[in-house]
């Protein structure tokens, strides 16, 4: 291993109490070597009481002035103390610099005797009229802190530097939610800012005990991260483990909630989400009352919650907004629309090849006629209407606006017909590829049908390799599969594999009186939903 040179290991570091710097002696770490006592050597710069060298320090970090938005602005603090102002020109509210802190600076301070008082205090208890106010002395925080859009105060003679909250940047207004869209209930939307989410889910939970704590995430980007629960509610080991998890995570860029999930979830080779992903307010605020964590990072419209079941996923947030007589209907139709979205295909395969005894001689008659002509085979025909099916839905997906909607519902229409028409495909097998595609879409979870999408083949090959007997051993794969997999330590098929008490709305909706308890798999502090 190439060593580093003994000079590359030097650091310095000033003491808070005396003007002189210290050299001291550190080891490098790399992927291989730590401390003698195990953990990672970490340098510090503490920032000086000399201003012309914290003004040095800070033109070189940010590369100014090739960095344009970087802004420095020198004043005199009581007419006759250097100082200077940090910020980035786009995150933070320019009339509250102007009209209060330079105003205040520059003006307010004015005969202000600095020998008699401590200034730093001074300034933050009396002058700059602002919500947030902080005191810090070390480079890497200072800085990091400035590009998330504080303003910092670097003032000569102090080695200790102001950082003001005055964050104020371009965002997208609350909107009605694109993916998860219902006929009852709220309209409302994430967006991007994580403090709006944040303020949206407080204004829907007025309770003292929703606790959120803040971590950053990515070593590059150091995007906010949030974890948000009810405390009283929540298992004290969910949120525990889930922070342990995150700070786990070592990626150098972490930009959306989807890429957070892939490193936090139990097993990554699982084909189904053990996450659930939501862009609705109030769906976020039942998942915090029933005992689950929230995960909501800066630029995403949506949080992850944990830990889920396969049923968290197969439910919607309007199912309870509805009587129950309307949720168990609903309900029995999404259940259908699943199984005819994996096995349906699957199932046409396997009997038009080997059980053909168990069609009627009409139906047999009538499926014959039609494939006379077709140059074909079954599975050969089948996958081409399917991989032309699913390259038309992810065309109209990334196609703008009405154009992909038109796309979606013509082109599926002209390709059909035209396909038929040539003889290249049967009529039959159009209709199961079309019903089998409706039903995907009665799926309220976007990953949970990109699962049923993938796993649909699987059974057609299953299928097609032995018939009913391959899609049982398929089936038994998948279930097995799944009883084994965990979602932060909750069993994916629980309360029906293992059997647990939990209310009864797993599949049927019930009177939602009826419905008191939370669910027994997350072992929740509280487990009556009323008392």
């Amino acid at each position: 291993m190439k060593k580093t040179p003994w000079w590359n290991m030097l650091i310095y570091k000033e003491s808070p109490k005396k003007e002189k710097m210290e050299l001291l002696e550190t080891k490098e770490d790399d992927s291989n070597e730590t401390s003698d006592s195990g953990h990672r050597v970490v340098k510090e710069a503490y920032i000086y009481s000399d201003i012309k060298a914290n003004l040095k320090r800070i033109k070189e970090d940010f590369k100014i002035p090739q960095n344009a938005d970087v802004i420095i602005r020198e004043l005199k603090i009581c007419g006759q103390i250097d100082a200077f102002l940090v910020f980035i020109d786009g995150l933070i509210d320019k009339k509250t610099l102007n009209e209060v802190v330079l105003r205040n600076l520059m003006s307010s301070t004015r005969g202000m005797d600095h020998e008699a008082v401590d200034l730093i205090d001074a300034l933050a208890d009396n002058i700059i009229n602002v919500g947030i106010v902080k005191k810090n002395n070390l480079f890497d925080k200072i800085e990091n802190m400035i590009t998330t859009g504080f303003c910092a105060l670097f003032i000569d003679g102090y080695n200790k530097c102001l950082l003001l909250e005055m964050i104020a940047y371009a965002k997208r207004n609350i909107e009605k939610p694109e993916n998860e869209k219902t006929i009852k209930g709220s309209k409302e939307s994430f967006v991007e800012d994580i403090a709006t989410n944040i303020s949206m889910l407080r204004r829907l939970i007025k309770n003292k005990n929703l606790i959120i704590e803040y971590m950053q995430i990515g070593a590059e980007n150091n995007i906010g991260c949030a974890i948000m629960y009810m405390n009283g509610i929540i298992n004290p080991e969910i949120p525990k483990e889930l922070k342990k998890r995150i700070n786990k995570v070592k990626s150098e860029f972490i930009l959306d909630n989807g890429m957070l999930e892939q490193r936090i979830e139990d097993n990554k080779w699982m084909i189904f989400p053990q996450t659930l992903n939501t862009e609705r307010p109030d769906r976020a605020v039942s998942l915090l009352l029933e005992g689950k964590a929230l995960v909501m990072l800066e630029g995403s419209p949506c949080v992850n919650a944990v830990p889920i079941t396969f049923f968290n996923l197969y439910h919607t947030s309007e199912d309870n907004n509805m009587r129950w007589q309307y949720g168990t209907f609903i309900s029995i139709i999404r259940l259908l629309g699943v199984f005819m979205a994996v096995f349906l295909p699957g199932f046409y395969i396997a009997l038009v090849l080997y059980s053909q005894e168990m069609i009627s001689s009409e139906l047999l008659a009538s499926i014959a006629g039609a494939r006379e002509g077709v140059p074909f085979p079954t599975i050969v025909e089948l996958l081409i209407m399917e991989l032309a099916f699913e390259l038309i839905r992810e065309a109209s997906s990334r196609v703008p606006g009405t154009i992909g909607e038109t796309l979606g519902i013509v082109g599926a229409l002209i390709l059909g017909q035209a396909a038929v028409q040539a003889g290249l495909v049967s009529p039959i097998l159009i209709i199961i590829v079309a019903a089998s595609g409706i039903a995907n879409f009665v799926i309220p979870d976007y990953s949970l049908s990109m699962a049923v999408r993938i796993t649909r083949f699987f059974f057609i090959f299953m299928g097609y390799m032995a018939g009913f007997y391959g899609i049982s051993i398929g089936m038994f794969i998948f279930f097995v599969i799944m009883c084994s997999v965990k979602s932060l330590g909750v069993p994916y098929l629980a309360p029906v594999a293992p059997k647990l008490r939990t209310s009864p709305d797993i599949i049927l909706a019930k009177p939602i009186d009826t419905m008191q308890y939370r669910p027994d798999e997350l072992n929740t502090v509280k487990k009556l939903k009323k008392k």
